[in-house]
């Protein structure tokens, strides 16, 4: 999100807060650099601004806000190769040529959890994730 974006955002987001003092605001970053829950802050005009209800917030603990368990998040990476297994399936059929692949197999030889650990590998119980 570019600085121009991220203002915007942030201060439509103040104005919630405005109309209503009990809303809460999240930016939920499907792919953060690390496990977060933590005030946004943004420059406008030169001038930092955060507010405590407006928050950075990574997927495991937005996981974790929604439903109460720490390593929700984790949980359900870990049952998604039931529904993903056809389409690694026809992936490992069709072989392609590409350097991704050969970093992804020195992290894990199983795909899937490769995918998983470079994304969330900071993530909240990733340190233990299963396949």
């Amino acid at each position: 999100m570019n600085s121009a974006s991220s203002q915007k955002t942030y201060m439509k987001m103040q104005a919630m807060l405005l109309k209503d003092a009990r809303n809460r605001c999240m930016l939920v970053e499907v792919i953060a650099k690390k496990s977060q829950n933590i005030p946004w802050q943004v420059s406008i005009d030169g001038v930092p601004h955060k507010h405590d209800f407006i928050r950075r917030v990574s997927m495991d603990r937005f996981y974790e806000l929604v439903t109460g368990e720490k390593d929700a998040f984790k949980r359900l990476c870990e049952v998604l190769p039931v529904v993903l297994e056809d389409v690694l399936e026809e992936i490992s059929e069709s072989p392609i040529e590409n350097t991704v692949f050969e970093e992804l197999q020195q992290l894990s030889p199983n795909m899937l959890k490769s995918l998983y650990l470079l994304s969330f590998g900071r993530y909240e119980g990733f340190d233990s994730f299963q396949l």
